[in-house]
């Protein structure tokens, strides 16, 4: 489509504020939609690499970079956030091959650093540094697979933080790579093959050149490579031409004897099929293909599969299923439903171990492989672990702990004695104990009771001065569960308040808390987030003028749904890599997944609710919208830039007072995978140094 330049010319004129925002044209454009006429008059900064889109980028970080530059907090902030991150972090170790393999980051390394080491007291070698991979730190390692043998490394890296992956292979003995080369990879992590000669892994096709980062990616297709060999020559092990939409993946299982095809249809629903890798030649079976309900494979007794599912159960349940008798009737039931929802099941020393969450709070179960409940793990607190990953055999497992006030300490759990030793404690310089977190609930609009957490320094008058910043996400069944985070506690050091509500939408409470804020209901989580708002302010915990928003994709659309809906509510509003188009999201890159959650424009009912909602196209002209900073990054292609582009030009062009209205545009970065570190610093020192300006707060940072 040829775009037209007509109409009005949107920026260009001087604010109260001293800011004058970049030329951009309206299009006098519009789209039907079941018989109405919706206006797109920025479609053309859909076209990120035209001229005129680039000088407007250059314009807006231009604007964006001298606004922040004279905040006189901004380098105290960002020399404090550089103090806080510089601790030693680790990774979860796992174990393949008689040796150990974990992540560990300096503190300012750019990536974390893949280790290798005999034992758990050896002294470990560098396996692979990504930071030597760069000259910026924009090369990732985004995942890695060890061959049962551990012989070799299978990894992945993105550079920029494109979703985008190249697959390579590593000899762990000389730390040498083989000529072994695999792109166009998406949402895959390699599997190995039994014998350690080959892996399965997922691909799309080769996108058009000079497209990559924005044409949408449709048939995901598994292929196993064997080592040694061109990519050309890759085997197609399974495609459905008939499905472009659905992801899919392959483990081998533990014993090595099956292929298990995990199938995911807009991720919401699944399927599971396998292939007998004893059997080449035999066709792969379709176990579980109606995508009624979601699906997990979680390890195999011979024929006889464990799978995790919310069938019938909502805060999910393991069954296991005779390959020989697979009809749902000859199911059996090995860990029923409970009051709290599971999160993840690990099969390892002839135990599951079993996550729950209660109210946002992580507890362990262990169980025997008949199901039967043994007991729970003792945590070192309330807050979030994770991990708890092996082999069925493994005598040992570890896992993560944090919370607000805690940084992630690794812990080895031994299985036969449930007893947990602390391996790892990463030291920051700060003092928990002048922490303080509470969980409150709180009614939204239709009464459904939400919880959240409030964290802040001690002591807190309330006296609804204080600054605060509220986060929230609430989509995709993803749980928001307490974990630390250095922005959060530079934030608090700062005197501010932090907030986080379990909102409808996520996982926290099993599938029927996701449905209630999916598609034609995605009201509720907007609901929920306001009413969460007002519930601190009503509570004196803060007051609107001193209320910050924040959120990123899923929550960058939670924020400017809010903040167009409720713009005298908020003092300031920080939505990052959103979703801000809801009627085209469907048309670039992965969107066309976030259908099972959005629901499609080219449904009627789903788009009057989806219209209702769009926080671009709910923009209204004259309207006094809070103090803004947009963020996004020119390589992110999940959430395609243009999002952000089109949503911070309509705000420019409506806003009715002075309050600014800015978009910082970050280069070499994409949607937060991989971010280097010293990326991350610069934009949260960023966004913390808008934030006190725009909520008029004076930390105590230089003094």
């Amino acid at each position: 489509m040829a775009l037209v330049f007509a109409g009005t010319v949107g920026g260009g004129a001087p604010r109260d504020n001293g800011i004058t925002y970049p030329e951009a044209p309206r299009l006098d454009l519009t789209d039907e939609h079941h018989g109405v006429k919706v206006p797109d008059p920025y479609r053309w900064l859909e076209q990120t690499d035209s001229e005129q889109t680039r000088k407007w980028i250059e314009a807006q970080n231009k604007i964006a970079y001298a606004y922040l530059e004279k905040i006189p907090k901004r380098q105290a902030i960002k020399d404090r956030l550089t103090a806080l991150w510089n601790f030693e972090r680790y990774g979860i170790p796992h174990k393949e091959g008689g040796r150990y393999f974990f992540s560990k980051n300096d503190g300012l390394q750019n990536q974390s650093v893949l280790y290798t080491a005999a034992n758990l007291d050896g002294t470990p070698s560098v396996l692979l540094d990504p930071n030597t991979l760069s000259k910026d730190g924009t090369v990732a390692l985004t995942s890695d697979a060890v061959s049962e043998d551990g012989r070799y490394l299978a990894y992945g890296t993105a550079e920029a933080g494109s979703d985008w992956n190249v697959l390579k292979v590593r000899d762990v003995a000389t730390g040498k790579d083989l000529p072994d080369l695999i792109r166009w990879v998406k949402f895959s992590r390699p599997s190995w093959t039994k014998d350690g000669k080959g892996f399965f892994y997922s691909r799309f096709k080769e996108p058009v050149s000079g497209a990559e980062l924005k044409d949408t990616n449709r048939f995901h297709k598994i292929y196993l490579h064997k080592l040694g060999t061109a990519q050309a020559d890759d085997l197609l092990v399974y495609e459905r031409p008939d499905k472009p939409d659905w992801y899919m993946s392959g483990e081998v299982t533990e014993d090595g004897k099956y292929l298990i095809i995990s199938a995911n249809e807009n991720l919401v629903k699944d399927g599971i099929f396998y292939k007998d890798l004893s059997s080449p030649s035999t066709p792969v079976v379709e176990l579980l293909n109606k995508f009624d309900a979601q699906y997990r494979f979680v390890g195999n007794d011979g024929p006889a599969f464990w799978i995790m599912t919310d069938r019938e159960a909502p805060r999910w349940q393991l069954v296991a299923i005779d390959t020989r008798k697979p009809e749902p009737e000859n199911w059996k039931p090995v860990i029923p439903q409970a009051a709290e929802a599971i999160q993840e099941i690990e099969v390892v020393g002839e135990r599951f171990i079993v996550s729950y969450l209660k109210d946002a709070m992580t507890v362990v179960r262990v169980h025997d492989l008949a199901g039967k409940y043994l007991r729970d793990i003792d945590l070192p607190g309330i807050g979030t672990a994770t991990g708890f990953g092996g082999k069925r055999k493994d005598p040992e497992t570890f896992y993560s702990f944090t919370s607000y006030t805690a940084p992630g300490r690794i812990y080895r759990y031994d299985v036969a004695s449930n007893q947990s030793h602390l391996f790892r404690e990463p030291k920051v310089k700060f003092n928990p104990d002048d922490y303080t977190t509470r969980q409150v609930f709180y009614n939204s609009k239709d009464g459904t009771r939400v919880p959240m957490l409030i964290v802040h320094r001690k002591p807190l008058k309330l006296d609804g001065t204080n600054p605060a910043l509220l986060y929230g996400y609430g989509g995709f069944s993803i749980s928001i569960t307490p974990a630390f985070s250095v922005a959060a506690l530079a934030w608090m050091e700062m005197g501010g308040v932090y907030a986080v509500p379990n909102l409808r939408g996520g996982g926290e409470y099993g599938e029927q808390w996701h449905q209630a804020g999916m598609k034609t209901k995605k009201q509720n989580v907007f609901d929920d987030f306001i009413a969460a708002a007002e519930w601190l302010i009503a509570n004196k915990y803060t007051s609107s003028k001193k209320l910050a928003i924040h959120g990123a994709s899923n929550g960058g659309l939670l924020v400017g749904a809010c903040m167009t809906q409720r713009p005298d509510l908020f003092g300031a509003c920080l939505p990052a890599v959103g979703v801000l188009d809801m009627l085209r999201f469907h048309k670039f890159t992965v969107g066309w997944a976030w259908v099972g959650d959005y629901g499609s424009a080219e449904d009627a009912a789903e788009f009057k609710a989806l219209y209702a909602y769009s926080p671009y196209h709910n923009v209204k002209r004259g309207t006094c919208y809070p103090k803004t900073l947009i963020t996004t990054a020119d390589h992110d292609d999940r959430v395609f830039p243009a999002h952000s582009f089109k949503f911070a030009a309509a705000l420019q062009w409506a806003q009715g007072c002075e309050n600014p209205v800015l978009i910082r545009i970050e280069t070499r970065a994409g949607h937060g995978l991989g971010k280097p570190t010293s990326k991350r610093i610069e934009e949260t020192a960023d966004m913390w140094a808008f934030l006190v300006r725009a909520l008029e707060m004076d930390p105590p940072l230089d003094r």
